[in-house]
C-alpha cells in the first residue's frame, strides 16, 4: 500500500515488553517510521530490554514510570495480566495506547483497561493484525453487501506445541483467549453482531464455537494452537443466496499489515480521533469470550 508523505511530527512511542513478539514486531515496526519513533523500552528483565532497545537507538528505561516520562504513546507487548495492570496507569498519565489482545486475563481486568481509556479520553488501538491488511478490508466491505445465512471459519496453528510463543498464559488459557479475539472479530464484523455463543471441546487442544448472530445467521469457528500444520490457517467462508464469499490468509503477506497499523495509530494520536479497533472493541470481544467460558 502506498501512503502520502508523512508531514507531521513522529509520535514518540515507549514499548513495554521485550519478549519474542516485542522484538520481532513492535520494536521493529515502531522504529521504522516515519510516523512513529521508538524512544524507550522497559521490561521487567533489564537485559532483555537492552537487547530490544539498542538496535534502534532507544533508551532503556529503568522503570515503567521512567518510560512514561519519555514518550507520548505506549505500546504493550506483554502477557494480558501485565497489560491490564499497567495500561490504566498509562491512560491516566494521558498516554495514547497501542494494546494487544486480549485486553486482560479476564473480563473484569479487560473492563478496567477499557474504562481507564474512556475516562482519560486517550486514543487507543488494538493490534488485531489481520484487520489492517487490504485483503481483510476488501472482504469485510464485500460482506456488508452480502446476505449471509451461515458461516464457517477456523484459526489453526501449532505454536503451542513448542517454541518462543508457547508461553505460560497461552498454554494455560489456550486458543480461546489467544486466537478467539481475531476470529470472533472477523465473524462479528462480517456476519453481524453476535447474540449468543456456545463452545465445545478444550481450548488447549481443539475448541468449536457456534455463534448465533442478531440477523439470524449462524456461524461456526474452529480454534486450535496445538495442531501440526505447516503454517497458520485463518479462513472464513460466508454462505447465503449468492455466491460464497471466502477469506483466506494463506496467500497474504502479513508484513503489509504493519505500515497500515502504524500510519493509522499515528494519525489517531495526532488528530485525537480513533478510527481503528480500539479498547472498547477489545472489551466487546472479551465479553463474547467470557460467555464461552
Amino acid at each position: 500500500m502506498t501512503f502520502s508523505p508523512w508531514t507531521r511530527r513522529p509520535v514518540e512511542v515507549g514499548l513495554v515488553g521485550a519478549g519474542p513478539w516485542a522484538r520481532a514486531m513492535h520494536a521493529r515496526i515502531l522504529a521504522a517510521g516515519p510516523e512513529t519513533r521508538l524512544t524507550a523500552v522497559w521490561a521487567r528483565r533489564a537485559e532483555a530490554a537492552h537487547e530490544t532497545a539498542v538496535p534502534y537507538g532507544a533508551h532503556v528505561a529503568a522503570s515503567f514510570e521512567e518510560l512514561l516520562d519519555r514518550c507520548e504513546a505506549v505500546a504493550f507487548a506483554v502477557p494480558p495480566a501485565v497489560q491490564a495492570e499497567l495500561a490504566p496507569l498509562a491512560a491516566r498519565r494521558g498516554k495514547a495506547l497501542l494494546l494487544e489482545k486480549p485486553l486482560g486475563p479476564g473480563l473484569d481486568a479487560a473492563r478496567r483497561v477499557a474504562d481507564a481509556v474512556a475516562e482519560a479520553g486517550v486514543v487507543s488501538q488494538l493490534v488485531l493484525t489481520k484487520r489492517y491488511h487490504p485483503v481483510t478490508r476488501a472482504f469485510l466491505a464485500a460482506a456488508r453487501d452480502a446476505e449471509v445465512s451461515g458461516a464457517r471459519s477456523c484459526y489453526l496453528h501449532g505454536a503451542f506445541l513448542g517454541g518462543e510463543f508457547a508461553t505460560g498464559w497461552r498454554l494455560e488459557q489456550g486458543a480461546l483467549l489467544d486466537l478467539g479475539p481475531h476470529l470472533l472479530d472477523l465473524l462479528d464484523a462480517a456476519v453481524g453482531p453476535v447474540k449468543t455463543i456456545r463452545g465445545t471441546g478444550d481450548s488447549r487442544t481443539w475448541l468449536e464455537l457456534t455463534c448465533e448472530h442478531e440477523n439470524g445467521a449462524v456461524s461456526q469457528a474452529s480454534l486450535s494452537g496445538a495442531v501440526n500444520v505447516p503454517r497458520a490457517i485463518t479462513r472464513v467462508e460466508l454462505f447465503g443466496a449468492g455466491e460464497p464469499l471466502v477469506y483466506d490468509t494463506a496467500e497474504i503477506d502479513h508484513e503489509e499489515c504493519w505500515p497500515v497499523l502504524r500510519r493509522e495509530f499515528a494519525t489517531a494520536v495526532r488528530t485525537g480521533v480513533t478510527t481503528a479497533p480500539d479498547a472498547a472493541r477489545g472489551l466487546y470481544l472479551q465479553e463474547l469470550i467470557s460467555r464461552v467460558v
